[in-house]
Order: structure tokens, then sequence, then C-alpha cells
């Protein structure tokens, strides 16, 4: 959508007064860039699905949605795009709410039109500078994304971000969270996917609460053998297991495998005391540590 702006620098400013977003505009169209305007949370998330901008300048008290909702929002679909909170609020606790619900920077009301060229400037330059870097990555096949202490996506590379988005973010969140501590120890975490499993490797602390993961290739060549070896159950066992690992329902795994829907559930019903699981996911997670000959063990809470 950007060529409609002749390759300009987009600002979008969300503010409710038009006074704000006048004065806005004319600093900024001064400088040659492009703005845009939204008179609330829910007119910028509606722009966003459209249009990038490289900035978002954005008031924290409007009406509809406020600044503090539509920050946590656009941070779950656009890690990247720098926030610049703009409000006449300069209380300390405004100002955290702030950076935790996802902003880059802070600006109190009324708006110095040099202030905030020099901060726009600043903040696309570095969001610049590490979008080259995580597409670099990514040309390299380093997949990289990262994560806080509660599992929570932060950032990733490009490929990463599409090699991820197939999973639900709760369930995604309570795996790693929970493997986080032995990921670091040096055990790998494998999530199924379509057609086999994609391993992800413990890579460096970057800060308190902030942990790198790195995602292998997927391994689509698995073995049910490798699981009736490591597990101790059968041919047929391993192979409903296998198919379980991969997402199939149980009418799925009927049909792949030649049985009816009430043998494979007797299949599982059979091996769970085996394995040491009494649930889908617990049996999932014990079969993919297993073919990753990393430890087996249920993890918490599942």
């Amino acid at each position: 959508m950007k060529q409609q702006f002749n390759n300009k620098f987009i600002v979008l400013a969300v503010d409710d007064s038009p006074q704000s977003l006048s004065m806005i505009n004319m600093a900024l169209d001064e400088e040659g860039m492009a703005v845009l305007v939204a008179l609330n949370g829910q007119q910028a998330l509606n722009t966003l699905q459209e249009i990038t901008p490289d900035v978002i300048l954005l008031d924290a008290l409007m009406p509809v949605m406020d600044g503090y909702e539509c920050a946590k929002k656009i941070r779950q679909n656009s890690p990247l795009i720098p926030i610049i909170f703009m409000t006449g609020l300069s209380d300390e606790a405004d100002i955290v709410k702030a950076f935790e619900a996802g902003g880059n920077d802070y600006i109190v009301k009324p708006i110095k039109p040099l202030e905030l060229l020099a901060r726009i400037h600043q903040h696309s330059h570095h969001a610049k500078m590490l979008t080259e870097a995580r597409q670099a990555l990514d040309s390299v096949n380093q997949h990289v994304f990262c994560v806080n202490t509660q599992g929570h996506l932060l950032w990733a590379t490009p490929e990463a971000q599409q090699l991820i988005n197939g999973y639900d973010q709760n369930i995604q969140d309570q795996a790693i969270s929970h493997w986080l501590p032995s990921g670091i120890g040096g055990h790998d975490l494998a999530l199924p996917i379509e057609g086999g499993l994609l391993t992800i490797k413990f890579f460096k602390q970057t800060e308190e609460g902030a942990y790198l993961l790195k995602i292998q290739a997927p391994d689509a060549e698995i073995e049910p053998s490798i699981l009736e070896a490591h597990l101790q159950i059968t041919r047929r066992e391993a192979e409903v297991l296998l198919w379980l690992v991969h997402g199939k329902t149980n009418r799925e795994i009927a049909e792949i495998l030649g049985m009816s829907p009430r043998t494979v559930n007797k299949h599982l019903e059979q091996m769970y005391p085996k394995i040491g699981a009494d649930n889908r996911a617990a049996a999932a997670s014990i079969a993919v540590q297993s073919i990753l000959g990393g430890e087996i063990g249920r993890p918490a809470n599942l």
C-alpha cells in the first residue's frame, strides 16, 4: 500500500484532538512525511489492516478504545513498528503503563515539533536496522524469535513468524514457558506441525526476562520404530501416537491407518499407562521428547 504515497515515510497519528492532529500534520508534512489520522484506537486498528506505517503516534486517553489497549493489540501482529505515546499524563504510573502496553517512547503534551521529529527519526532508524538484521538472519536460515519468561512472543524474524503462526497462542506460550528451564539446560522443544515437528533450540538470554530461541527445519521423516523402541509400546500404538503428535483427530488417524475410530481410541487407552500419560497433550509431549532424544517427562499443568 505504500506505493500510493510515492514511497513517502508514513506516520499514523492517533488522537481525538483535532488541534493536536492539525499541528502534527503541519510539522510532519513540512518534513515530507505522509500523515494518516485516526480519532481512536479502533480506527487505528482498522487503518493498520490496510497500511503499515513507519511510526505510530498514539494518544493515551481516547473514546471507544484508548491508546494502551490499542498498543497491546498492535503488538500482537506488529512487534517492530515504533509506537510513541503522546499525552498530557505525566505521572510515573502512566509512563510505566505506556511502556508495558508496548510503547517505545513517551512525549508529554504540549508537543514540541522539533522534539517529535527527532524521536520519530531515532525510532524509525532503529526499527529499520532491526528489520534488516532479522531479514538477514532469515536469509541464512537462522529463524529466530524472542520470548519473555511467560513464553509470550516479543519479536520474530519474518520466516520464524510464519512458522509459529499456525499455533494457538495460549498453547504455544504455555509449552514454551514450561520448557524454558530445561531448554536453557540444553534440551530442545518440539511442537507438532503438519507433516513433522518444529524443533526449537535455546539460543541465548538477551536481557533479564528475554530469551532468544532458534527454529530448526521441520523433520518430516520420523519412523514409528523410534517411539516403539524408546517408549516400549507396540508398533500399532507407535503409529497411532505418531499421528497424534501430528495433530490428527481419532477419526483422521483411523482413515490414515485403515481402522475404526473406536480402535484408535482403544490403542490410546492401552498406551497411556505404558508411557505415563493420561491425556492427548501429555502423550504428545512425551512422544516428541522421545523423538528428540531428550528427557522423557510430562510437562506441568498439561
